[in-house]
């Protein structure tokens, strides 16, 4: 049987292929529209009668579709591409097909009212009735059917368009590299990265390539391009690798150029439709801000502060430039991340490649879960092997009340794949903390997926503080997930946040990396596993504003 049907609480992500997906949603599509046309026909208003048998009718389908999804996120190949894009239209009319439903609306309108001349559903239970009703006004269940029919055309092809321009950046990122042979092309590079490098060399192809005397692929995988930006001596090859990564996806056949020209086109017209006055209007209505006139005047005053300080800025930093050798007419955004690494190691005595030896990837996880023990009560456990993976690097932990009762499990995905892997860092919710209808509890389910440097020849695993900044950063949307205690699923964990608010566990997370004792707990020398010196935490803390304005 597929793993995509009757998905037991642990995915079978190892049996997972883009045929055993394309077999499954057939049948899932099939009696997950027999349960809602059933329900459509025959439910009451009420909590019990319409909201949750429409999240059971619902749930299969869309799991499948998010574990799909995912395995097109970080296993991306043709093959997964090829069923995502012949699935995608048929799993949005589905959707829309829900949220245009004059019935269901109809119910949801009825239960509202009577909770309101009297409650009848707890505060949880209001909020995410209201975001249904809201739901299904900006799907264009009041649309007449012209309008409705026009409006389903624009969303099939928004998220066609949407999905197209990620893999063409995806493309573009992996079709890219530039390798240097000599000791002078290489200049400047820290001994990671070039270990890291000649690895990728090696996979290409050159069989012979060490990190002592290459020869180095380089790649616009931001685990090698942002440290290559940084610490490269060879200008030319660092206004090469600037001008391509500025470029991707902007050429041929993996332009995107049109696509975004059609997004934004698509995205004004099904405003309109549903009688907004341009798509941010209605992109704000359904977050915190609400008016575009909030983030206007948020904008100006950022810009008011930030302006002159960034001049002074860049103007410090083009004099740092010439002060220091440099001869050009001016500082070019391939020179800005060179010159200012410089600038801060001049200015605060320290390097990246330095800082980097203290952050060993095994250390920083135990310091990170000790801390979320600390603060919330729990703990951590490393489960590898209890259940099934997509990749040999993802790791597997529990975690437990202190009482040692079950709260929650997540993946780890850490390391960088350029070729199948999407860029950047998130946190995805498998399973959502769920109380059914017969007392038994779902708990939650989370994975973090980051790009990390990969060790390889031999290097410990070290981590530049930006990755351990990262991991802290995601690790907070986890806890928010892993630890709600709401047991609507449409409620609990991330879900159901608005999008302008979903950041602030995270970026609360992110403020340990510069408490000393936590940032101590987590560091030991690559060497001497000695944790990070006072001095050098003071060099950090100072630093942390450093070009604020500019970023």
């Amino acid at each position: 049987m597929s793993p995509f049907l009757n998905i037991p609480y642990y995915p079978a992500f190892d049996r997972m292929t883009p045929e055993n997906a394309a077999s499954a949603f057939e049948s899932l599509l099939a009696e997950a529209t027999r349960a809602v046309n059933a329900l459509e026909r025959s439910h009451t208003p009420t909590w019990t009668g319409l909201m949750r048998p429409l999240h059971d009718a619902c749930h299969p389908l869309y799991d499948a579709w998010g574990l799909l999804g995912h395995m097109l996120s970080v296993m991306n190949s043709d093959a997964w591409r090829r069923v995502h894009e012949a699935l995608q239209p048929a799993l949005v009319a589905f959707s829309l097909r829900i949220g245009q439903s004059p019935s269901f609306y109809a119910s949801y309108c009825a239960l509202r009212d009577a909770d309101r001349a009297a409650p009848c559903i707890t505060p949880v239970q209001r909020r995410i009735l209201d975001k249904a009703i809201q739901a299904a006004e900006q799907a264009g269940v009041g649309l007449p059917e012209p309008r409705q029919q026009r409006f389903n055309e624009i969303q099939t092809e928004l998220a066609r368009l949407a999905t197209d321009f990620r893999n063409h950046v995806l493309d573009a990122t992996k079709a890219f590299s530039l390798t240097l042979r000599t000791r002078d092309e290489a200049d400047g590079l820290p001994p990671a990265l070039l270990a890291v490098t000649a690895q990728a060399a090696r996979d290409a192809g050159e069989a012979r390539a060490t990190a002592e005397t290459g020869p180095w692929r380089i790649t616009l995988d931001h685990a090698v391009y942002a440290p290559f930006m940084m610490h490269s001596r060879n200008r030319a090859a660092r206004e090469q690798l600037c001008r391509a990564s500025a470029r991707r996806a902007a050429s041929g056949d993996l332009d995107n150029s049109p696509l975004i020209e059609q997004l934004l086109a698509l995205r004004r017209e099904m405003a309109a439709l549903l009688g907004y006055a341009s798509y941010a209007e209605l992109s704000l209505s359904s977050k915190t801000a609400r008016k575009v006139e909030t983030v206007d005047a948020l904008i100006a005053q950022l810009a008011g502060a930030a302006r002159d300080a960034a001049q002074r800025e860049a103007d410090d930093l083009s004099a740092f430039a010439r002060a220091q050798g440099f001869d050009g007419a001016s500082l070019e955004p391939w020179d800005t991340a060179f010159w200012a690494e410089r600038q801060r190691e001049h200015v605060y005595a320290y390097s990246d490649e330095e800082l980097s030896r203290y952050f060993l990837f095994p250390r920083v996880l135990e310091g990170l879960f000790q801390l979320a023990e600390r603060l919330f009560s729990i703990t951590i456990t490393p489960a590898d092997g209890e259940a099934p993976v997509w990749h040999p690097d993802v790791r597997f932990f529990r975690v437990a009340n202190a009482d040692g009762t079950p709260r929650a499990c997540f993946f780890l995905d850490p390391y960088s794949r350029p070729a199948t892997k999407s860029g950047g860092a998130w946190m995805n919710d498998f399973r959502t903390r769920d109380r059914r209808a017969d007392g038994t509890l779902q708990l939650p389910m989370a994975v973090l997926v980051c790009n990390q440097s990969v060790p390889v020849g031999g290097q410990p695993p070290v981590m530049r503080f930006q990755e351990v900044n990262t991991l802290f950063h995601e690790f907070g949307h986890a806890l928010q997930h892993m630890l709600t205690t709401v047991d609507e699923p449409e409620a609990s964990g991330v879900n159901g946040i608005e999008w302008d608010a979903i950041e602030i566990a995270s970026q609360f997370m992110e403020n340990w990396c510069y408490d000393r004792p936590t940032l101590k707990s987590l560091s030991g020398h690559a060497e001497t596993g000695e944790p990070l010196p006072d001095a050098l935490f003071d060099k950090l803390v100072a630093a942390k504003n450093y070009r604020a304005a500019t970023a």
